[in-house]
């Protein structure tokens, strides 16, 4: 299969036109409107949760092939952009639809997670990917386990990098969580499971051990 199979993978909800879009621009990003393919990306990450998972994979390659291919970066300024756009009027989205807004947790964390700039995360992402996650600590949302499932979700993918990055932040950050799960009430059973382990997984240097992780698998699956 290799990694042609996983692209034709992700990509394959789009209608065939689009596919052949993206197609061309994971391989030959100079044929296509950049701007656009950066606009369908988003758009799609938006609807749909699995996809927003994988396209910060399919975006890291568009940027690679663009850089090898022109040494400019279109693509990627666009994302840029798009994802800045959308973080302005999160609070809108995240009212709008819940789904719409835990999709687009999902895709800045993996944007962050996959685009790098001398090896290193992107600064410009650290603090709109830490107000992202602050807004999941927030009361109204610790109460709705999707949005805990989503935090923990992205915290146990770039947790230490994001760290790294910015750890006062990351203090701060734990320090809502543990008072949410010590203080708040009207958390449910999986929330409060969830919470705490995420406490203690950053806790032991951002790994699970044998033990929490039977702990924490078996409650999961009861």
């Amino acid at each position: 299969m290799g990694e042609t199979g996983k692209e034709e993978y992700k990509i394959q909800s789009f209608d065939t036109e689009t596919q052949k879009l993206l197609k061309t621009a994971l391989k030959d990003p100079s044929n296509v409107d950049l701007e656009k393919v950066a606009n369908i990306i988003v758009d799609q990450s938006l609807k749909d949760c699995v996809f927003s998972k994988e396209a910060g994979r399919i975006c890291y390659t568009i940027i690679q092939a663009e850089s090898k291919q022109v040494g400019q970066s279109i693509f990627r300024r666009s994302l840029l952009n798009r994802l800045q756009q959308e973080y302005k009027d999160r609070e809108e989205l995240r009212t709008r639809s819940l789904q719409a807004w835990i999709c687009y947790v999902t895709f800045i964390c993996n944007i962050f997670d996959y685009l790098r700039v001398n090896n290193m995360p992107m600064m410009a992402l650290v603090n709109p990917v830490y107000d992202c996650l602050f807004r999941l600590a927030q009361p109204d949302s610790l109460r709705k386990e999707e949005e805990v499932d989503c935090l923990v979700l992205q915290l146990h993918r770039i947790g230490e990098q994001l760290e790294k990055m910015n750890s006062q932040r990351m203090d701060e950050l734990f320090s809502l969580l543990r008072d949410g799960f010590l203080l708040q009430e009207g958390l449910s059973s999986l929330s409060q499971l969830l919470l705490l382990e995420i406490i203690e997984f950053r806790a032991a240097d951002w790994k699970m051990t044998d033990a929490a992780q039977k702990y924490y698998y078996s409650e999961v699956m009861d």
